[in-house]
């Protein structure tokens, strides 16, 4: 989700006509109806605009220059920031109805802050699954990068970024946050399009260098991922952060060229992951 800004203060003019004379005793108002030669020399003392009021015409501002809205604060960004990872963290560790005041605490803000961010729940979740997701496809293009740069890297870039997304903590937060916002929200959207892509690019990289299994797909990756770095039920999460690299280092073994192995059923696709 994109930052909000405040309120513009000070950024537009004002049209201020309570300065100008504009009671019955003003000179604009006396003999108003009147269609004397007294009125025709104040009509044409009249400054233009003036005259234009007198009318009764209103003032045209539609014309006026518009101005762009004041970018947000430095200080209003880093909240922010601060705030979505606060509810990352809390929401991996005690689950996605962590109190507010509490993620507000983490972040070291005040409650109003939360709230001048984000209106409701429903919205934070929002934006940390869409910053997890945006991270996590940065991770996958650089992997696209280095193995473009030196095709013998690939699996190694493949195994750098699988490690570098399981510390983003999308094995734990995948099962928590499916509920409380909308996962078809146009950013969500195109944030997993640009996941999917740089996933789907990495892994061909791998497979064009011979260094990867022939008979795995993107969607074993993602599984894989998501349930070797969630916590066992009823276990603290924390507590099984020490064994998700060494268990994840298993599993990236097991995708190495030559297969040793024949795997049962079919190749894992995103088509797949997408049914529900």
């Amino acid at each position: 989700m994109r930052a909000r800004t405040g309120n513009i203060r000070g950024v537009l003019p004002r049209l201020d006509l309570c300065s100008r004379e504009t009671g019955t005793d003003s000179p604009h108002h006396r003999g108003r109806a009147g269609s004397g030669p007294n009125q025709q020399t104040r009509s044409a003392d009249q400054h233009p605009a003036d005259r234009q009021r007198t009318r009764g015409e209103a003032v045209d501002t539609a014309t006026a220059p518009q101005r762009r809205a004041p970018r947000p604060r430095a200080d209003a960004l880093r909240n922010r920031e601060r705030i979505v990872a606060a509810a990352r963290e809390m929401f991996v560790e005690h689950g996605p109805d962590v109190p507010l005041d509490e993620v507000a605490r983490r972040a070291g803000v005040g409650n109003a802050t939360v709230y001048r961010h984000f209106a409701d729940r429903g919205e934070l979740v929002r934006q940390v699954v869409l910053s997890v997701t945006d991270r996590v496809a940065a991770l996958a293009e650089q992997g696209v990068a280095t193995a473009d740069a030196d095709q013998d890297a690939s699996f190694a870039a493949l195994r750098t970024f699988v490690h570098a997304a399981a510390d983003e903590r999308i094995g734990a937060l995948c099962p928590m946050l499916q509920t409380g916002f909308d996962p078809d929200h146009p950013d969500l959207l195109d944030a997993r399009e640009r996941l999917e892509r740089s996933i789907e690019d990495l892994v061909e990289r791998a497979r064009a260098a011979g260094q990867l299994r022939t008979d795995i797909a993107v969607g074993d990756l993602l599984v894989a991922l998501s349930q070797l770095g969630r916590p066992l039920p009823g276990t603290p999460c924390p507590n099984m952060d020490r064994f998700v690299h060494r268990h994840l280092q298993l599993f990236l073994d097991g995708l190495m060229a030559p297969a040793r192995s024949e795997l049962p059923g079919e190749a894992a696709t995103l088509e797949d992951l997408r049914q529900r």
